[in-house]
């Protein structure tokens, strides 16, 4: 499963944040995730404080555990989502009447 997670950053929170994330190493980041969380892709849009993350995962607990990590330092909000060969599988069942 795919999970979309946006967020912005706190004003007071925003350059501890940077310092936070920017020390880290990309094993530091997994340790971060734990071992059921896959980032698949994130990105940062520093002139608005916020980003985007789409992230593989098959136990939301997990998800929602890793998002607590970082939410004294921004609001989070977590999505499923589908890729376009899930959305149209759902799409074709649908139309066929299946589920």
């Amino acid at each position: 499963m795919k999970f979309m997670v946006t967020w912005r950053l706190h004003a007071d929170k925003r350059q501890a944040a940077l310092a936070a994330f920017a020390q880290m190493t990309a094993a530091d980041d997994k340790r971060d995730m734990g071992d059921k969380i896959k980032l698949i892709g994130r990105w940062h849009d520093f002139s608005r404080g916020g980003g985007v993350a789409v992230y593989e995962c098959d136990d939301a607990k997990a998800i929602a555990h890793w998002v607590l990590n970082w939410s004294s330092f921004m609001d989070l909000e977590t999505t499923p989502v589908l890729d376009d060969a899930e959305a149209r599988e759902v799409g074709k069942n649908r139309m066929a009447g299946t589920a």
